[in-house]
């Protein structure tokens, strides 16, 4: 197992992973290989069985009703035998790792949009802190007419960044390039300090962001999906403990 924080390792920054400033160019890469193993040569026809594949999963997981994410459940819910399923994703694992790059890479497309609206660099680091946050929370970020798991991939993410640490660098790399860009604008524009390694701190965040879900376990606490969570989340975020001395 690595030790290693596959989000915030300096050693590979997302530069060097290849992506620029637009998360359009990074490669969806379980997509891909779905795809790829696919015997018939008609690749036109395995990109839609591999998209009706993943919106199946995406459906399962968004719905509150809905049935449990199994193999049989998302071939059935996709139309495909499980033959089909299988020429394309070896295992469920497989697909939700696809799932997950979509989703990852969806929120940073909606985050892009999001913060878009602001010239101000540390207001768009904070429009990119609450509204990720709230994403993550509810799971009511919708991009392109669907809606995103939300929290309901978080434990698959906490599971991928321990047995997957790999695949997990590579599926964070939009978000990880788009929050580092926002917070070297930041530190460029003086309004958060210079002397911290931006690559870290965007894995802290993240980290933060993403799994946050257990801090209402830990406490017991009854107050949910409060609609300020994310504010408080930004307000100890930005000022610590101590405030604003």
């Amino acid at each position: 197992m690595s030790t290693t924080n596959p989000i915030g390792n300096a050693d590979t920054p997302a530069t060097v992973l290849g992506v620029g400033e637009n998360t359009d160019e990074a490669p969806t890469r379980w997509r891909s290989l779905a795809v790829a193993r696919s015997v018939d040569p008609a690749r036109e026809a395995a990109e839609d069985r591999v998209q009706r594949l993943i919106d199946a999963a995406l459906e399962l997981m968004t719905n509150p009703d809905g049935d449990e994410v199994t193999v049989q459940n998302v071939a059935d819910r996709a139309g495909l035998s499980l033959r089909a399923f299988y020429r394309h994703f070896p295992s469920k694992d497989e697909l939700l790792l696809a799932v997950f790059e979509e989703a990852i890479r969806a929120n940073a497309q909606h985050l892009q949009q999001e913060i878009a609206a602001s010239d101000e660099p540390l207001e768009r680091v904070r429009i990119f802190a609450t509204e990720y946050y709230r994403s993550c929370r509810s799971g009511q970020t919708r991009h392109a007419n669907r809606r995103l798991p939300g929290r309901k991939l978080g434990p698959f993410g906490y599971q991928l960044l321990f047995d997957h640490p790999d695949e997990a660098a590579h599926a964070f790399i939009p978000l990880v390039s788009l929050l580092r860009r926002l917070l070297d604008d930041a530190t460029a524009a003086g309004v958060i300090p210079a002397d911290r390694d931006n690559e870290q701190v965007a894995g802290i965040m993240l980290q933060a962001i993403m799994f946050n879900s257990f801090s209402t376990t830990i406490t017991g606490s009854t107050t949910d999906d409060v609609p300020d969570r994310g504010d408080l989340f930004w307000g100890l975020l930005l000022h610590g403990l101590a405030g604003d001395r």
